[in-house]
């Protein structure tokens, strides 16, 4: 098992403040998930992601979404070759491992449902025709908040396929001093050496999938979902957002250096991967919505009796 530790402090020096943000990108990474990032300019969020991308060393792409962004762009298209007669596809850059879908929502609705497929699916269909995404894909997208100029909103079945939903910390005055004695890390991250190869992506992510979670935390589990399906103001969680609090438990557990689940690790993801799900319809920033969906997991008991 790597440092997993170790990994979070160095990206600390690039992403101060950022330790929970860092460990959700990591176990999104892990898991071949996706993660959704919003917040203002300038906060970080290209940074956090070209961090994983050097101490991962994955196949790295990047998409600048922008309003006249075709699904074509992205997917990529079929070219008529005169010499051989036949179409030969020519994959676009959502074929990389860890792709960077920035600013998300100021592609138009359909730029955005491009990704649909391979968000959930790992493949995309273009022309009829099947394209298998590498073994490794996990997207991170960026937004700017909801109300923004040029903005468009994502979907609620989009917003679903997200494990997790934050926003980047915030300085300590004694941090913020610091930056700007050393200026911008952007640079800096050229220095930063692979810290995981597929080996231990893929070691790690079966460690994580064994961590058990007992009867009793399964039920509870079930509460909650049930109990946000009768939340007036809120949208019932999926069966898919279950699914993934018990599997982002189970990676805050193991990061906790244990092999079981228990209801603070359930509580402590829950913000981040329901308040995105529940909230979308009020339209609130992100850390609003983690807040909300904080003060409603709150009101669930675990009561370990039969």
């Amino acid at each position: 098992m790597k440092n997993l530790n170790s990994f979070l402090s160095q990206g600390e020096t690039f992403l101060p403040g950022n330790r929970s943000q860092l460990r959700m990108g990591l176990i999104a990474l892990l898991l071949n998930r996706n993660v959704l990032i919003e917040d203002v300019p300038g906060m970080g969020k290209t940074t956090l992601v070209k961090f994983f991308a050097k101490s991962t060393g994955l196949d790295f792409r990047r998409i600048q979404f922008t309003s006249d962004l075709l699904p074509s762009d992205i997917l990529g298209v079929s070219i008529f070759q005169k010499e051989s007669e036949r179409f030969v596809f020519r994959p676009g850059p959502i074929f990389g491992e860890l792709i960077l879908a920035d600013e998300l929502n100021r592609g138009t609705p359909k730029t955005q449902s491009a990704l649909l497929q391979a968000m959930e699916e790992k493949h995309v269909t273009v022309d009829g025709i099947r394209h298998d995404l590498p073994d490794r894909f996990c997207l991170f997208a960026t937004q700017n908040p909801r109300g923004q100029y040029g903005t468009y909103p994502l979907p609620e079945s989009q917003l679903d396929r997200f494990l997790f939903k934050f926003s980047m910390g915030t300085l300590t005055k004694i941090e913020e001093v610091e930056l700007l004695g050393s200026g911008s890390r952007l640079d800096k991250l050229d220095e930063v050496k692979p810290f995981f190869d597929a080996g231990d992506l893929a070691r790690t992510e079966t460690e994580i999938r064994t961590v058990t979670a007992s009867p009793f935390l399964l039920e509870y589990l079930a509460e909650i979902l049930q109990a946000s399906r009768k939340k007036e103001g809120a949208f019932g969680l999926s069966p898919r957002a279950g699914l993934d609090l018990l599997l982002a438990a189970r990676a805050w557990a193991y990061f906790e250096q244990r092999n079981y689940v228990i209801p603070d690790d359930i509580q402590l993801v829950f913000p981040y991967v329901a308040g995105h799900r529940m909230f979308s319809e009020l339209a609130l920033p992100a850390n609003l919505e983690n807040l909300r969906a904080k003060e409603f997991v709150e009101t669930i008991p675990f009561v370990k009796e039969k």
